[in-house]
């Protein structure tokens, strides 16, 4: 009984958040991921090259980056988390893409995200670090900004 208190004392709820939205994300439904996001939301990808920047605003993200992004793809994206780890208001997540282009590419990439929460337990950034090599290689990048 003190073993499951500890467990349930230890559980961070922004982890418990982030299990669901990639068991969602496993099942080919972005949807819970997308609700998890501040209005404010922040989506940065590290590295060199068409994909590193950032995109500031959920509207943004979701016309500038998901939207052009998602239309390159054949079949339904998937992603499996393969290992979260959490501290305070930070959960960094593991995770691998499953999905075929329209142009019969495999884009299968290996991520690292770093996703930072309010207080309140919304999702206010998301560092991605992730094969930019494969994107440039299978994907259109997303169109320059500013």
């Amino acid at each position: 009984m003190a073993q499951e208190n500890e467990h349930e004392m230890n559980m961070n709820p922004n982890k418990a958040k982030m299990e669901a939205i990639f068991a969602a994300l496993a099942e080919g439904d972005g949807r819970p991921f997308v609700d998890a996001m501040s209005e404010d939301f922040v989506w940065t990808i590290k590295g060199q090259g068409p994909w590193a920047r950032s995109w500031h605003g959920k509207a943004v993200v979701r016309a500038e980056l998901f939207r052009p992004l998602f239309a390159q793809f054949a079949t339904t994206y998937r992603n499996f988390a393969r290992r979260m780890i959490a501290e305070d208001n930070i959960v960094v997540v593991e995770c691998k893409g499953n999905v075929e282009t329209k142009s019969g590419c495999r884009y299968d990439n290996d991520y690292c995200y770093v996703c930072e929460f309010s207080d309140d337990g919304e999702l206010t950034a998301l560092t991605e670090y992730m094969d930019t090599a494969l994107a440039e290689r299978v994907l259109v990048a997303p169109a320059p900004t500013g």
